[in-house]
């Protein structure tokens, strides 16, 4: 089971994650959904295509933008359709 943990607190646990690029993308379905805030912030990979952010609001503190996705992923990255990301702290083991 990989687990993402931030904060003290458990963000997401799966046992169903894909790795790209050395990332578990877990399944939106595992993650604990009344910690993450919308972001308007965007990027762009060349071969995954358009990323979203969340950020994470955990016991009062926030931490920007720690959550990607890509909603509509390039043919290429369609295993990772439906799923998220976490970086900035958020600890994946």
């Amino acid at each position: 089971m990989v687990k993402a943990t931030w904060n003290g607190q458990l963000i997401a646990q799966s046992d169903d994650t894909v790795i790209v690029e050395n990332n578990h993308y877990f399944p939106i379905e595992s993650v604990d959904k009344s910690l993450l805030r919308a972001s308007s912030t965007t990027s762009i990979c060349p071969w995954k295509g358009t990323a979203h952010y969340y950020s994470l609001m955990v016991k009062g503190i926030e931490n920007k933008d720690a959550v990607w996705f890509y909603p509509d992923p390039k043919n290429a990255a369609n295993s990772i359709k439906g799923r998220v990301a976490f970086w900035k702290g958020v600890q994946v083991e």
